[in-house]
């Protein structure tokens, strides 16, 4: 008798394959690359899945020693080359073959319940790949720093199912936050939690809120000062994963500046409450409620400049994401209209169809240039202000295009849930607008 193998054995079994795969490669002589590759695809495969702790977990403070650790810089690369380096490839290669064997298939699922399947979440939990944000020294697999990286991982998962790419790198968001902006005891008393065996069940990068023509830096949400404490009260929106988060990252005016803080769900004063979305379902979106919520002062993370830094980053991070599920429609309708015959021959002799699909093509292409060109800047230090600008502007005229041009192409088949179509349609949608939840 047969059994049919779990998502959760197709996962341990995928970083294997991808093991066996890579080690046949040329660049994997260099012993560099072999140890960085097998820590990233073999992180679990000595203990096996870890249990999950609910949520309400205590973050005993701890004391970091000396000053905050952060990735190292990226080594430049001297001529504009957007070529990925040979550990970009190889964690693009992890997200790609995760995206296709463990992610897709459990697209639909995870929409129409508003769940990642725990066989998933456990599969991508063992990758590794939110730790992409996490310098090595604390326990991450990040050499230095890389938005390339970041981008590449999340446009492959997206484009497996962007619901689940947020679901599970809205956590991984939080962990980069913290590498990227925590000083030395933050970084001591959160990021274990993230590294360790049994990781957190879910974190949240909480900046959305339930406001008309939102702005990121003119917030609704407060944290006043009192004493050595700040009391926060406000509304955050759209949260992913709201419902079962151990640990929140919100923005809030702080002496007239929008700033990150870090809130412990379990604090008094913080309420959940559902959220459905239009798109990204699978994240399970909430609202949390900030009723003169009492943190420590030392629970400010970075400056007003790291909020700035934060926002470009999180927009940047959509807009990867809008590549990697516009991809997978191309994909889609391309094969669609070689296969679909009308007035016996294929919709995709047509002209008008064919100019629609290269319609989509050349706008994914142009975004998937924008993307990479500003994650570059963000890693060569350079100011990113503008081409972040230009990345978000185009997932915002265009992702939804793309959806809505293939749910055209598709004509019945776009509307209906037995294509992926209507579900990445609804998910490009939001990639143009949403504030905060991812980070590269």
């Amino acid at each position: 008798m047969t059994t049919t193998p779990t998502l959760a054995d197709r996962g341990q079994r995928l970083g294997l394959r991808l093991i066996s795969k890579a080690g046949g490669l040329p660049v994997m002589a260099d012993p560099k690359v072999r140890g960085r590759v097998e820590k990233i695809l073999n992180r679990g495969a000595h203990g096996g899945f870890k249990a999950q702790v609910a949520v309400g977990r205590a973050f005993k403070k701890a004391n970091g020693s000396g000053s905050a650790t952060r990735p190292a810089s990226a080594k430049p690369r001297g001529v504009f080359d957007l070529t990925p380096t040979e550990d970009q490839q190889m964690l693009q290669q992890a997200a790609r073959e995760l995206a296709d064997d463990v992610i897709r298939p459990a697209g639909s699922q995870a929409d129409a319940e508003r769940a990642v399947p725990a066989e998933v979440r456990e599969a991508m939990d063992e990758m590794g790949l939110a730790l992409v944000g996490v310098p090595e020294e604390l326990g991450g697999i990040a050499e230095e720093r890389s938005a390339v990286a970041g981008v590449l991982v999340l446009e492959q998962l997206a484009r497996g199912d962007m619901g689940i790419a947020v679901s599970q790198m809205g956590t991984a968001a939080v962990a980069t936050a913290l590498a990227l902006y925590g000083d030395a005891d933050q970084q001591a008393t959160y990021l274990p939690h993230f590294t360790g065996d049994e990781p957190v069940a879910a974190a949240a990068l909480a900046l959305q809120e339930p406001q008309p023509l939102f702005d990121p830096f003119a917030l609704t949400t407060t944290a006043v000062a009192q004493g050595d404490s700040l009391v926060l009260n406000g509304t955050k929106a759209i949260v992913a994963n709201a419902d079962r988060a151990e640990l929140f990252i919100v923005s809030a005016m702080v002496e007239g500046a929008a700033r990150l803080v870090v809130v412990e769900a379990n604090a008094d004063g913080v309420t959940i409450e559902d959220d459905p979305a239009m798109g990204v379902r699978a994240a399970h979106t909430g609202r949390v409620v900030l009723t003169d919520v009492t943190v420590p002062k030392a629970n400010l993370l970075g400056t007003a400049d790291d909020h700035r830094d934060a926002v470009r980053r999180g927009r940047l991070a959509w807009a990867a994401a809008a590549v990697g599920t516009g991809q997978a429609v191309l994909d889609q309708v391309t094969t669609y209209a070689q296969e679909r015959k009308a007035f016996g021959e294929p919709i995709g002799q047509r002209q008008a169809v064919a100019f629609m699909i290269s319609d989509i093509a050349i706008e994914l292409d142009g975004l998937r240039l924008a993307v990479l060109k500003a994650a570059a800047r963000l890693d060569s230090d350079s100011d990113a202000a503008q081409v972040v600008a230009e990345a978000r502007a185009l997932t915002a005229t265009y992702a939804a295009q793309i959806g809505s041009h293939a749910v055209q192409l598709l004509g019945g088949h776009g509307f209906v849930k037995e294509f992926d179509n209507e579900r990445w349609y609804r998910d490009l949608r939001g990639a143009g607008v949403l504030e905060g939840t991812l980070l590269v």
